[in-house]
């Protein structure tokens, strides 16, 4: 039996408060509807592949991030505050937190970081594509750059372009379901704030690309938001 066969359409709509914008301090436990319908990104990704993410994966972060702290008694309701800092929590605790809480923060960015093709922006513009092409040479470079990030992540992780503290832009990436906020988890020279992420875990492209993640990666720069992107970089520098 293949893969296909143990997986579901149904989506968790659950109810929750609006999704923050990476550059937020404060993300509670709850998921927010997707801000498009799951067919919304097609062609470049699939409907099927989006139910089940959003619906399956994410909802399972949240349910376990919520059986972590009530194991470990932990009243916290932000999860950008905890996963900033996990190595303040109990160690006991810290790696059911570190992917839990990290899977939350991340997919709840995620979400927002896309929108249908067509949209909005099709490219970096404003003081965002200005350091982009400061920082990269070009907006091809930088693509290349960041698509090289996702596709050299060894397993399941995610690319990310990050603000650092000195107010540059970087690409980095991650391994599993850390991030850049994770202080103590990524490397002080990557640590910074997210404004922009791509998802390289198998559920995210599978379905549609198997193995081809390079072929997912130039297909999702169709429908990334720009104008949140921007938002964040705005936020970020303020």
């Amino acid at each position: 039996m293949n893969r296909r066969h143990f997986l579901t359409t149904s989506t968790a709509a659950l109810a929750g408060s609006l999704i923050v914008p990476a550059s937020s301090h404060a993300l509670d436990l709850t998921q927010a509807p997707l801000p498009y319908a799951p067919e919304a990104l097609e062609p470049y990704i699939d409907a099927l592949t989006m139910n089940i993410h959003f619906g399956k994966h994410h909802t399972a972060y949240i349910t376990k991030l919520g059986d972590a702290l009530k194991a470990a008694n932990l009243s916290k309701t932000d999860a950008i505050e905890l996963v900033s800092d996990i190595k303040a929590l109990p160690e006991a605790s810290q790696a059911a937190i570190r992917n839990n809480g990290g899977g939350h923060v991340n997919h709840t960015w995620f979400w927002k970081w896309m929108s249908p093709s067509g949209s909005g922006p099709t490219g970096p513009e404003g003081k965002l594509g200005e350091a982009i092409q400061s920082t990269f040479t070009s907006i091809d470079d930088f693509k290349k750059l960041f698509g090289e990030a996702g596709t050299k992540r060894f397993g399941s992780g995610w690319a990310w372009l990050i603000v650092t503290k000195d107010g540059n832009l970087k690409v980095t990436s991650t391994p599993n379901q850390d991030n850049p906020l994770m202080k103590g988890i990524v490397d002080a020279a990557d640590l910074g704030t997210p404004i922009l992420g791509l998802d390289v875990w198998e559920h995210a492209y599978y379905l549609k690309y198997q193995n081809k993640r390079p072929d997912y990666i130039a297909a999702w720069w169709n429908v990334v938001n720009w104008a949140e992107v921007a938002k964040g970089y705005a936020a970020a520098k303020a």
